[in-house]
């Protein structure tokens, strides 16, 4: 069936097919057959594909030929050991992406951090836990995938952004309403119109609510102005007889025809006498052109074509956008929540010191980019204690010296954990500078006074806060008038000098708002 001429639109935005799923592939890589073995038949029943690797040149082959999700890797082999490749890996930039577990019967502290300067995401112990091996993969896999959809989402609004940059400069994706752009769509297309007189009378928009539900909006100008009425309609009909003519333009000469019938008589609750149109029709968007004071052409489907392309695509951009931004806050909080599954900070600690943060910034009258920044990201900065192990963060006694040397790493650790990403510049600022003083008494630098980044600065307080609220093995949990006592005037572990001046005159000012913040947030 025919509904007068067809434009055949170049350009349409493509359908983006649905990503397969596919199972992920970890690479065992050990001198022992036997433990390969046992990896396999630990792995292969939870749905991931094994491929083995005998010793470190093999794995390497195995690693660039194949596409590896996840390497588990024993540390002491002949000739190439486990150090040496993961170092490769980590140094090759198509590579580095890639969790690399170490696997060891060493245990000395040397041969953690070498792991740790070698790459790898994480080290295990033997005799093997297969549990504790099937949580690791786990985890670092979630991880592995959240990043890989942050970056493959951020490529491609890079490249949309390049696409469409001459009409999105005051374009704010997050904020972005499509009828305030259809609106803008209508006044362009309005105004395009060389004369005014053959400008269309009228404009139609549908907008679906859901599957069933439709919003229709018509507009008209008078004496220069646009207005836009809701009106009742039931198009949505007739839009499965226009499938495949998206673009649907006609005149007068055409309106006797008995193809057009459908698509005319459910125009008529609009109360608009139609001499000709040229419309778009689709089940995620329709929009029709009447009454134009002239006949409409081939050349006005494709300037019709052209504004709702704009249109769509800044939706599409849109959606491109907050999916992105939903998958970085939901990296950020599954590496936080990852992090406090072994220490005493449970519930909402990471919360509130994200709120407490976000509170001292925009007090401080920081730009609002900089406090949602210190918001969501001050959550990640205890993200190192990944690296702690769980004896060291649950002992119920004094941490000896040296356990806490190595619990003072997790700051360089969380650094590492966050990497270079821009995304998580201010968390990986906020991991190596969050227990520096400002009386240079801190670590893991000794930074003193303005050397420290204001962003860690902030968070200090925010976190020696809820800290000081919370029970730990060692004290109690403090009310809030101790814990305001404490921070101000000191009780020789937390000392006023510890802070930022400016800071801590203005946590005297705003202390009540910390109190109300943990109230609201508390567990």
């Amino acid at each position: 069936m025919t509904y007068g001429e067809e434009y055949s639109a170049p350009g349409l935005l493509a359908r983006v097919s649905p990503v397969k799923t596919s199972r992920s592939k970890i690479l065992c890589v050990d001198d022992e057959p036997a433990n390969l073995r046992f990896l396999e038949a630990v792995l292969a029943p939870r749905g991931y594909d094994v491929l083995k690797a005998g010793n470190g040149p093999e794995a390497l082959q195995t690693i660039n030929n194949d596409t590896i999700d996840f390497v588990l890797l024993d540390v002491m082999m002949p000739g190439m050991d486990g150090f040496e490749v993961c170092r490769r890996i980590k140094q090759d930039e198509n590579l580095r992406s890639i969790p690399v577990v170490m696997i060891t019967a060493l245990a000395s502290k040397e041969d953690r951090v070498r792991s740790i300067e070698s790459g790898a995401e994480d080290f295990i112990t033997k005799p093997i836990d297969k549990s504790e091996v099937l949580a690791r993969i786990s985890t670092l896999l979630k991880i592995k995938h959240l990043n890989e959809r942050l970056n493959t989402a951020y490529g491609k609004i890079t490249r949309l952004i390049a696409y469409g940059e001459s009409v999105i400069r005051t374009f704010d994706p997050l904020n972005y309403d499509l009828l305030s752009m259809i609106d803008s769509m209508v006044t362009e297309l309005i105004n395009s119109t060389v004369r005014e007189s053959e400008a269309p009378k009228a404009i139609i928009v549908g907008i679906p609510d859901d599957h069933t539900h439709w919003r229709w909006y018509r507009y008209e100008t008078r004496l220069g102005k646009t207005d836009r009425y809701s009106v009742r309609l039931d198009m949505q009909k007739v839009l499965h007889l226009f499938e495949h003519n998206r673009i649907l333009f006609f005149n007068e000469a055409d309106i006797d025809k008995p193809d057009y019938e459908p698509f005319l008589r459910n125009l008529k609750p609009a109360g608009i006498a139609i001499s000709n149109t040229v419309s778009y029709l689709s089940g995620d968007f329709c929009i029709f052109a009447l009454n134009f004071g002239r006949e409409v052409t081939k050349y006005d489907a494709a300037v019709f074509n052209s504004l709702i392309m704009q249109s769509l695509f800044l939706k599409s951009l849109s959606n491109q956008v907050r999916e992105t931004e939903e998958a970085f806050e939901y990296t950020v909080h599954a590496l936080s929540r990852a992090a406090e599954v072994n220490d005493e900070d449970t519930g909402n600690h990471i919360v509130r010191v994200g709120e407490y943060s976000a509170l001292v910034a925009k007090k401080l009258g920081l730009p609002p980019r900089f406090v949602s920044a210190m918001r969501l990201q001050a959550q990640m900065h205890d993200v190192g204690k990944l690296h702690i192990h769980p004896d060291t963060l649950k002992k119920a006694g004094k941490l000896t010296p040296e356990e806490w040397d190595i619990m003072k790493q997790h700051t360089v650790y969380g650094a590492k954990i966050l990497g270079d990403h821009a995304r998580f510049s201010t968390a990986r600022t906020i991991s190596m500078s969050h227990h520096e003083r400002w009386d240079g008494s801190g670590y893991p630098h000794g930074l003193k006074g303005d050397l420290i980044p204001l962003e860690g600065r902030i968070v200090t307080i925010a976190d020696q806060y809820d800290a000081l609220r919370n029970r730990r093995v060692y004290k109690p949990a403090f009310d809030h008038e101790a814990t305001y006592k404490i921070i101000t005037e000191g009780d020789g572990r937390t000392m006023p000098d510890h802070f930022d001046p400016e800071i801590l005159e203005l946590f005297r000012a705003i202390h009540g708002r910390f109190q109300e913040i943990y109230e609201k947030l508390k567990d």
